[in-house]
Formats: structure tokens, C-alpha cells, sequence
């Protein structure tokens, strides 16, 4: 799908332009009304391959099923807030001693990313707007967010109850056999194996305190970025030539790589990949994985995106500046 998208973006018009797209075959997709590969935007090409691919497509299937845009009293504020209560039933699910209920607190949690999904889409449907992007500063923005906030919060509440009921073990210590007396001890653990217990509530509590940074980190810089980007590729009230250096950047190598590494690391691929240890039961592992490695990567990603940016404003000032000087 991936490289679906890089095709359309290499030889597909990017400014308004989908009834040039006539041409375009979409095997996964048939329609334009629910393709994700038919209007590329920052934010569709910021976003993680979960949302973009499949929650998206899914949130205009249901809105297209129901018309729930068209019912006047539900606001996309309500979806917000009713995709906050569907975190907290997923997480009460997550909590569970149970390998079923937490699979079962998994799917909810993939529900509400799709009505997180939904709100945005009926809100621009309502604007009469086909183009995803993040409109900064808007009431709407910052429900959405405070919402999601709460969700992956909820999700969090949801593993450590988890953890704190099923502690994980630290693993066995290979020790040396001297008495005979200590190999029967330690017998129901394997001789000479003796077993170092189980992991502390700080612990836990750490970890997942990483992860909570993490989601917050990235969360903070991936809507910094999107920000930034809009304003300097997606900004309408330019010249044909301003229009042409847009379109260089935006279809650049240097962009599509930047770009494609927020679809691995923002703020949702973070949940998801949390939701997925929790489903595979592997969610302490997950945790020792990612809890420095996690923040190592994000700033890394974080200097990246920034020397990125300076470079395409130094290019449009560049451009700028040239075409001013030789009128």
C-alpha cells in the first residue's frame, strides 16, 4: 500500500485535483469517496498505516452507512466523548486476568480509534471539506485531543491494574550447586536454579510512566510537524511558481523518508503496537523494549523532522527571494 501511495504522489496532481485522477487504478480502493490514496494531504501522509489504510476507509463506510453526518444533534465533540467511554470499557477488558477479555479490550480499543476517525470526518463533511488535515487551534482540536489524552491514559490504567494483579517474573539466576541440602530446596525450580521473584510496583509503574512519555512526546511533536508542513505545503494563496517549489518538496525522497518514519512513531502507531503486545501477551516484554529505546528513537526523529523543515523553508525562501528579485 505503501508504495501504492509513493506512486500517486509521484505522478498524480496534488493540489485539488481529484477529477484528474481518472486514471488512477486503485485495486484495494475503487471509489475515491473512501480511498485513502486519492487525496494526499500532510497529515494522510504523517499518519499511521492503521488510521490511513483501515480505520479511516472504515470511518466513511459507517458514515456513508448510517449519514451520520446529516443527523443534526450528534456533534463530533459527542463522538469524542463517546470514544473516551469506549477506551475505558476496553480498558476495564485490558485489566482482565483473562487472555479472551483482554483480546476483547483490544478490539474495543480498535473501535475507538475508529471513532476517533469518525469525529474528524464528520466535522469536515459538515464543512464541506475532503481533505484530512488538522485544523490547529479549533475548539474541535483540542476536545479531540484532550479525548484521545483520556483514551490512551485509560489504556495505561487498564495495563498496570494488569500488571500489578499478574506480576511478571524477573526470570532465574543460574547458581552454582555447593550443598545438597540447597539442591533439594530449590528443587521445584530446576537444581540450582533458584527463582529471584517478582517485579516491584515501582517498576511497573516506571515503565509504564516511559511509555505515557512517550505516547506525550510524540504526540507533541507529530502535531508540531504537521503544523509546519501544512503551513509550508499546503498553504493555497501562492504563485504558480511558489506552487511548483511546494509540489518539489513535497514529492522529494527527503520528505516521503521523514514522513513515513511519523507513520512508525507517532503518537497512534505507539498505541498500537501497544495494543498488539497486549493481544500477543507479550506486553512486559514490550515495555522493557521500548522504555529508553523508545525515547532515542523520537528524538532522533525529532532532530530529523526539524532540520527538515528548516530546509524546505530555506528553499521557499529561496525561491521567494529569486523571484522577487527579478521582477
Amino acid at each position: 500500500m505503501d508504495m501504492s501511495l509513493y506512486f500517486r504522489i509521484q505522478h498524480y496532481p496534488l493540489r485539488h485535483n481529484v477529477e484528474k485522477l481518472s486514471g488512477f487504478n486503485d485495486d484495494f480502493f475503487p471509489s475515491c469517496d473512501i480511498s485513502p490514496l486519492c487525496e494526499v494531504t500532510v497529515k494522510s501522509l504523517m499518519l499511521d498505516h492503521a488510521n490511513h489504510y483501515f480505520f479511516g476507509p472504515m470511518a466513511i463506510i459507517t458514515d456513508r452507512v448510517f449519514g451520520i453526518h446529516d443527523i443534526e444533534y450528534i456533534t463530533p465533540n459527542m463522538i469524542s466523548a463517546f470514544h473516551v467511554f469506549v477506551a475505558i470499557v476496553s480498558a476495564k477488558c485490558i485489566a482482565s486476568d483473562s487472555l479472551l477479555s483482554r483480546r476483547a479490550g483490544v478490539g474495543l480499543f480498535g473501535l475507538r480509534s475508529m471513532l476517533d476517525d469518525l469525529d474528524g470526518h464528520v466535522a469536515r463533511e459538515r464543512k464541506n471539506e475532503h481533505r484530512a488535515s488538522s485544523d490547529i487551534g479549533s475548539v474541535g482540536f483540542f476536545v479531540d485531543g484532550m479525548c484521545d489524552g483520556l483514551g490512551a491514559i485509560a489504556l495505561l490504567i487498564g495495563c498496570l491494574v494488569f500488571l500489578k494483579n499478574n506480576p511478571p517474573r524477573r526470570g532465574y539466576v543460574q547458581l552454582q550447586s555447593i550443598l545438597p541440602q540447597i539442591s533439594d530446596v530449590t528443587k521445584d525450580s530446576g537444581v540450582g536454579t533458584p527463582y529471584k521473584g517478582k517485579v516491584t510496583s515501582k517498576k511497573l509503574i516506571q515503565k509504564l510512566v516511559c511509555l505515557g512519555a512517550q505516547m506525550l512526546l510524540s504526540s507533541t511533536a507529530w502535531n508540531r510537524y504537521i503544523a509546519l508542513y501544512q503551513d509550508l505545503l499546503e498553504r493555497q494563496n501562492v504563485s504558480n511558481q511558489q506552487a511548483t517549489c511546494q509540489t518539489q518538496a513535497f514529492r522529494s525522497l527527503l520528505m516521503w523518508t521523514v514522513a513515513w518514519l511519523w507513520r512508525l512513531f507517532n503518537p497512534h502507531a505507539i498505541i498500537h503496537a501497544t495494543l498488539l503486545a497486549i493481544f500477543c501477551d507479550k506486553l512486559w516484554e514490550f515495555l522493557r523494549a521500548v522504555q529508553y529505546a523508545g525515547f532515542i528513537v523520537l528524538l532522533g526523529l525529532i532532530c530529523i523532522s526539524e532540520m527538515h523543515v528548516l530546509e524546505v523553508q530555506a528553499f521557499i525562501h529561496k525561491t521567494l527571494t529569486n523571484s522577487t528579485l527579478s521582477v
